[in-house]
């Protein structure tokens, strides 16, 4: 993982998590999204089929817009990012240093991972995690 982005819960660690994530959304407007109530989005994050951190002085919860795309029923969670997030989990990164590594650019990749996983580059992203282990 690259030094740029520091690695602590510190104020300015989640200012770099900020840069690199962008766009943000809570629960309410995650559930609006996707055309479901906020308890079935809390089940998909107790699922680890999306995942966020608490941000800013109130400490709400968030997660990352681009983990939202269009689907053909609407929009919904990217689909290939619930496998992704068990191979990360499974080299015992935190949330916090898995949404660092999808969206900082990674070498191997050319792109930020979380940008490979939206234009179908699946299998790539996931061997690389893998090789984090």
């Amino acid at each position: 993982m690259s030094d740029a982005v520091p690695q602590s819960d510190s104020p300015d660690a989640q200012h770099a998590l900020d840069a690199l994530v962008g766009a943000w959304m809570n629960l309410p407007d995650v559930a609006e999204a996707l055309g479901i109530d906020v308890k079935r989005v809390r089940g998909l994050v107790a699922d680890r089929r999306i995942i966020g951190v608490r941000r800013g002085e109130r400490g709400v919860f968030q997660v990352p817009a681009a983990f939202l795309v269009d689907g053909e029923d609407g929009t919904e969670v990217l689909p290939s990012l619930r496998g992704t997030l068990m191979v990360l989990g499974d080299v015992g990164m935190s949330d916090a240093e898995v949404l660092r590594w999808l969206f900082e650019p990674e070498e191997s990749i050319g792109t930020a991972p979380v940008e490979a996983l939206r234009s179908g580059r699946t299998h790539e992203v996931r061997r690389v995690a893998q090789a984090l282990a």
